[in-house]
């Protein structure tokens, strides 16, 4: 295995060569396996521990068992313990995700603190097999089939080519100890009843089974790639982006033949789990929406908007005193006095000073809201039939500001100013208000 191992490292992580290593171990006997072959091969490594704390003396003992291996070969080491049981508790989390967060975050911060270049985990080849078959027992999409990558960012898993049968093997030929964790016997967990019950099966039924499926999943993962490629190349025909709002062309979406298909890979890493309904949105009326925890999909018109739910209080209110050169947030917008109108547009308006109630208020809009629109003298509009009218979707509804004097609209920003402030002959007093790009 070690020469295995070695054309492994020299293949598919030359990146690793001359790096400063850090490898989770945990103490078990894939980890210890690892860390047996780096340190055979001469790397720079150091050696990270997490107790969780969560089998009493046996988490101390497979943390003290650590500690004197690393103090009898030298290598370094960083250890820390978590009370992981009160973290899953507080944040609402299975003890499994609780432990995973703690552990990857403090790796993290090791990297960052310590100046190391990668983290290394001892998941193989079995690992793989049996993360494919709960994807697939819970159902999944081609993603889910891939399997565990050989790299994520800084995580890297060198030993994915190798099986179960091969690190034991390599154990005992080669006198490593390990310590045996007592909650891989527990059959609570859906990954040990497929380890312990469902893959001897497999590899009964063929002996080759192992080899058959890291081909299989070589397999899958190209058909992957290509789908990844073929979904860039339609999402610039389809796909247009302004900041953090997406928009969905429907009349290009729907001429493909499996719009499904591209649907659900442009937006499954944004939460959404309810895809029948997505996939109704195409044909549903405009201002249908769904929801996923910080997103939403809007139907409007012939498009999607994807954006990102706006958490700011609906009721904020910008205070706009009299004599003050303008504001910077939510919006930049100038205010000084001039004498006379130059250039008038939506977004630079001449209002009476006379006229106005100080101070002036910038917030939302509201259902209710009507205003005079400049030009309609005597008329007045509801705010939510000038949107209609100008073909405003929701997510730009939310997004405009309106600008009060009193209980009166002066502005609605950068959209139409109010016939009530507008300067007039006897005017001796301008106020030119100015939205910035």
């Amino acid at each position: 295995m070690l020469e295995n191992f070695k054309r492994q490292l020299a293949d598919k992580f030359p990146f690793l060569e001359n790096k400063k290593l850090l490898l989770a171990t945990s103490g078990g006997l894939d980890s210890m396996v690892m860390l047996d072959l780096f340190r055979k091969v001469n790397s720079d490594i150091a050696v990270a521990h997490c107790n969780f704390q969560l089998r009493a003396l046996e988490s101390f003992g497979d943390q003290n068992f650590i500690q004197d291996y690393a103090s009898k070969f030298d290598v370094p080491i960083f250890v820390t313990q978590f009370d992981t049981t009160a973290f899953a508790r507080d944040y609402k989390l299975s003890t499994q995700v609780a432990a995973r967060e703690l552990r990857y975050n403090w790796f993290y911060e090791l990297l960052e603190i310590e100046e190391y270049d990668y983290i290394l985990t001892a998941h193989h080849a079995d690992d793989n097999l049996e993360t494919f078959l709960i994807n697939l027992s819970r159902g999944t999409g081609l993603d889910g089939l891939t399997g565990i990558p050989e790299q994520n960012g800084a995580i890297v898993r060198p030993l994915l080519a190798f099986s179960r049968e091969d690190i034991l093997n390599y154990a005992q030929s080669n006198g490593i100890e390990w310590r045996e964790d007592s909650s891989n016997a527990c059959d609570k967990y859906l990954r040990n009843k497929i380890r312990h019950d469902l893959v001897p099966i497999l590899k009964e039924l063929n002996p080759q089974f192992m080899a058959i499926f890291q081909k299989t999943q070589s397999h899958l993962q190209d058909a992957s790639a290509m789908v990844e490629d073929a979904s860039t190349m339609v999402y610039q025909q389809v796909v247009s982006q302004e900041e953090e709002v997406y928009y969905i062309d429907l009349v290009q979406l729907l001429k493909l033949p499996n719009y499904k298909s591209y649907l659900y890979h442009w937006l499954k890493d944004f939460g959404f789990n309810s895809w029948d309904d997505i996939y109704d949105l195409v044909d549903s009326l405009s201002g249908k929406q769904i929801l996923s925890s910080d997103f939403r999909l809007l139907k409007d018109r012939e498009r999607l908007i994807l954006t990102p739910i706006d958490t700011t209080d609906k009721e904020v209110e910008y205070v706009i005193e009299q004599g003050v050169a303008g504001l910077k947030i939510p919006l930049k917008m100038n205010i000084a006095k001039v004498k006379e109108i130059f250039d008038p547009s939506n977004k630079s308006i001449f209002v009476d000073e006379d006229r106005l109630e100080f101070p002036l208020l910038l917030k939302k809009w509201n259902e209710g809201a009507v205003f005079q629109p400049l030009g309609m003298e005597g008329k007045t509009k509801k705010l939510s039939k000038f949107f209609k009218d100008e073909k405003m979707s929701l997510i730009d509804k939310e997004n405009t500001w309106i600008l009060w004097s009193g209980d009166s609209i002066v502005w609605i920003v950068g959209k139409r100013a109010d016939e009530r402030f507008k300067v007039k002959e006897y005017t001796e007093n301008i106020l030119n208000i100015q939205l910035v790009p």
